[in-house]
């Protein structure tokens, strides 16, 4: 893992998509690590260099909308990408808060997830979106 280049961490309870995100993330450059909870990425020792965060929304325990919530309770301003099984129109991303930069609806196209991915990184470095 890089230290000078932003984590994208992936939160789901699903291990296989979390195992299908880390792949496809590190195939183009980026450092990525998964979690299985909200709870094992609060405790994550590397947890101040995520650029961006990758959260199912539907997991037990703390849920993705909860861990976002706890990130901005702790002045923690993370770009955060949510994804679901379960859409839900009353969640849309404009309406959680402005580092939310997308809500995808499992299964989702790879190039959405990255363009969701980039657009996060260069929030959160000022402008650069590569690897």
């Amino acid at each position: 893992m890089s230290t000078n280049r932003p984590l994208i961490a992936i939160v789901d309870d699903d291990e296989s998509m979390r195992d299908a995100i880390k792949g496809l993330i590190r195939s183009l450059g980026f450092d990525a690590e998964t979690f299985s909870s909200a709870d094992d990425f609060l405790t994550f020792p590397h947890f101040n260099r995520t650029g961006c965060l990758v959260t199912d929304i539907h997991m037990p325990g703390m849920s993705g909308l909860d861990l976002h919530r706890r990130l901005v309770a702790l002045g923690r301003s993370v770009p955060t990408v949510l994804i679901t099984a379960y859409p839900d129109e009353n969640v849309g991303a404009p309406a959680l808060g402005a580092d939310i930069v997308g809500c995808l609806t499992k299964p989702f196209g790879e190039q959405d997830l990255l363009d969701c991915i980039r657009s996060a990184l260069a929030r959160s470095r000022g402008g650069e979106s590569g690897p």
